[in-house]
């Protein structure tokens, strides 16, 4: 596989993944038991998103993902 396309099939994979991954986990304000919310706030709203830790999910599960994909095409080949 090309360079240019292996790098735009692993940022595609990325944002599948990270679609996939941003549920897990989340608990709403109401859930976490925060009863002093901002007025106006959405009572579904994550009380915390764990961006950094969800992105670092996500790439590695998009390095595994990425690899069995190009050993299949390196394969078939």
């Amino acid at each position: 596989m090309p360079a240019a396309l292996s790098i735009a099939v692993f940022f595609t994979i990325w944002w599948v993944v990270l679609f996939a991954v941003l549920p897990i986990g989340v608990r709403s304000a109401t859930e976490a038991g925060i009863v002093d919310a901002p007025a106006g706030t959405d009572p579904g709203a994550p009380a915390a998103h764990n961006l950094p830790k969800k992105a670092l999910w996500t790439t590695l599960i998009t390095i595994v993902v990425f690899a069995a994909l190009d050993a299949y095409v390196y394969a078939t080949s």
